[in-house]
């Protein structure tokens, strides 16, 4: 029995030290790093960076964090930050964000609050740290934006997983409930009364192919771009408007899309009052793209349920063959 306590007490004290050991560590690795982006020319602050959770944890939690990236004018500022690892684990994450925090571009400033913001990130144990898998959850969100418009959603989730061809290839999974769109957009459509102001559901299944990896360098240097999207399924239900999109699409240096997606729409003369009503289509294509789209609307049998595809080529979008609008550039900052 005393051989045993003398062991027990041996290993106690092994795994004290490689606790104390690691949890320092942790704090000079993030330390350095907030010290690093400040020699690269960030704007980097921590009021604090301390890491608890002995025995079996390493919960690092950063105070008053700001970070402000000068090449894209992108930031972020948050009372409080938490990343959470086991400490036989510490590949596999937990992130935590305040319920309250503020993200700002060079055009406007949003305020996000939740009433609960977590993520699980695993990346690969390697000194680049990629992206393996996340999911994060949204519960409550509302964002407020100093260019005068604000949204919210009841609850979202968005989960990633790498896959393995070679492409830094991600799929990806996005849900929503009840989500508002930014009050600017439904503002325009309420004196049409075209739609209610919430989504029911939103559902996007996709793999996208980046131009480099989500590792660290992401962060530090610069965002990987999007260069391809197979587009799985995308499904949107608002009032009696329902939506579905599936398709292929490359993407160019400039973030100009090109491919073919095909759109299914019940009821879809709402998405064109919706397109007229927020200008994305001129008033003077509204009767020939209703009678154009009525038509083949036709021949399906159903005169209320649209199957159709839309082409983005030379940076423009077309619903079959009629012009609709100018394609939107996907970039990331």
């Amino acid at each position: 029995m005393h051989r045993l306590i003398v062991i027990a007490l041996v290993l106690a004290s092994l795994w004290g030290g490689y606790w104390y050991v690691g949890s320092s560590a942790t704090e000079r690795a993030f330390a350095a790093w907030v010290a690093d982006r400040q020699a690269d020319g960030w704007v980097a602050e921590a009021a604090d960076i301390a890491t608890r959770g002995f025995p079996n944890r390493f919960d690092t939690i950063f105070t008053d964090l700001e970070l402000a990236d000068p090449n894209t004018g992108l930031s972020w500022v948050a009372p409080e930050f938490q990343i959470l690892a086991l400490s036989y684990k510490p590949n596999h994450v937990v992130a935590v964000w305040p319920g309250t925090q503020v993200i700002a571009t060079p055009e406007q400033r949003v305020e996000f609050s939740g009433s609960d913001v977590k993520g699980s990130i695993i990346v690969a144990p390697t000194a680049d740290l990629s992206l393996e898998r996340s999911s994060i959850v949204l519960a409550d969100i509302t964002m407020s934006s100093t260019a005068g418009w604000t949204s919210s959603m009841e609850r979202g989730q968005l989960a990633t997983r790498r896959l393995e061809n070679g492409n830094n290839r991600h799929e990806i999974y996005f849900e929503a409930t009840n989500l508002t769109p930014a009050s600017s957009f439904v503002q325009s459509l309420d004196a049409n009364d075209l739609l209610p102001p919430v989504f029911e559901g939103i559902t996007l299944r996709a793999n996208v192919d980046f131009t480099a990896p989500w590792d660290r360098a992401a962060i530090e240097t610069a965002r990987p771009q999007i260069s391809y999207i197979d587009l799985n399924e995308m499904k949107a239900k608002w009032g009696e408007l329902e939506l579905w999109l599936a398709g292929e699409v490359d993407v160019d240096a400039q973030g100009i899309p090109t491919g073919n997606v095909t759109v299914k729409a019940r009821n879809w003369r709402q998405m064109i009052e919706i397109a007229r009503a927020s200008g994305t289509l001129a008033p003077e294509l509204v009767s020939t793209v209703t009678g154009a789209l009525q038509f083949v609307a036709g021949l399906s049998g159903d005169e209320n349920t649209l199957d159709v595809p839309l082409r983005l080529s030379d940076g423009r979008m077309f619903l079959g063959p009629i012009p609709i609008g100018t394609a939107p550039v996907i970039r990331i900052r």
